[in-house]
């Protein structure tokens, strides 16, 4: 049994084809990358996965259909949005108590404590949500989709616009959930989240799936791709030799693309023929973000 089963589903806002038969499935206990630019389909696919949208095609959770068994699906699904939704009279405490109810969940007090003491809320547990700053309201969206303990738990966006201290603690935690067996589907912009934390990668770009494979055999595809060489020299001196290599200036600091390894040796001798000195260099190899940049625009 897979974690997600998304076979052929297409959606349309009127006239405008926001997901066009997109296909795949997520195994137990993956942690996936859904990555897309803006308008892509993404939200409207996480929609349709939670049953909020309607679509043609077939969505499963944990075995379950979102259409005909949507009671029990839900149960296996924990969503945490990209919009701030919360009941501003309601302390953070009686939130996640009332969250809890609408899954059936009685006596959870031990995993509540849990997830407070981990997504640190427990300074704000009677404190009403509307009092809560943007980074704590993050935190309370993020615990109010862990409170029935899902084993799918999708993530959109979770920390756009939330400080360095709450993603560290997030992902420890989220971490933490994978690695006991819970199924991670994340949708972020920091591409540097998806290459440190996922195993498998899902590209979609104007509603269709442009690539899917494991993390590695997306980076293995980086071969193809140049690298990048900055060398800063000391008098910002460089040879007109190197111009067919060179693609960006800053003051003292030159960028090359390399197609190989071969052309690296190539520069460093025509500086030293030049008897140009070098202060400092390093080689950037091509990174996720270059990988989903060529997908979508190569």
């Amino acid at each position: 049994m897979y974690a997600l089963e998304i076979a052929n589903v297409s959606k349309n806002y009127g006239d405008f084809q926001a997901l066009d038969q997109i296909d795949f499935v997520v195994e137990e206990g993956s942690f996936v990358g859904l990555l897309g630019v803006n308008g892509a389909g993404k939200t409207t696919l996480i929609s349709s996965i939670a049953g909020i949208n309607k679509f043609r095609g077939k969505i499963k959770v944990m075995g379950y259909d979102v259409i005909r068994d949507v009671v029990k699906a839900k149960r296996c699904l924990g969503v945490v949005p990209q919009e701030l939704a919360y009941d501003p009279f309601l302390t953070v405490y009686q939130t996640l108590k009332f969250q809890s109810g609408l899954y059936g969940v009685k006596n959870n007090q031990s995993w509540l404590d849990e997830v407070i003491n981990r997504l640190y809320l427990r300074d704000k547990v009677n404190s009403t949500t509307r009092n809560l700053s943007g980074g704590m309201k993050r935190r309370l969206m993020v615990a109010q989709a862990l409170v029935h303990k899902p084993p799918v738990i999708i993530l959109d966006e979770p920390t756009a616009g939330v400080d360095v201290e709450l993603r560290k603690s997030l992902w420890e935690f989220i971490v933490e959930l994978n690695k006991d067996g819970h199924t991670i589907l994340l949708t972020t912009h920091y591409l540097e989240e998806v290459e440190k934390l996922c195993n498998k990668i899902i590209m979609i770009h104007k509603g269709k799936i442009i690539a899917q494979s494991s993390k590695a055999d997306l980076i293995n595809q980086a071969g193809n791709l140049p690298t990048m060489v900055e060398i800063e020299t000391i008098n910002g001196e460089i040879t007109d030799e190197l111009s067919n290599w060179l693609v960006f200036r800053e003051g003292n600091l030159f960028t090359f693309k390399l197609d190989s390894s071969d052309q690296l040796l190539s520069i460093l001798s025509l500086l030293k023929l030049a008897n140009i000195k070098i202060e400092n260099i390093s080689i950037k190899h091509p990174s996720l973000e270059d990988i989903f940049i060529n997908y979508v625009h190569g």
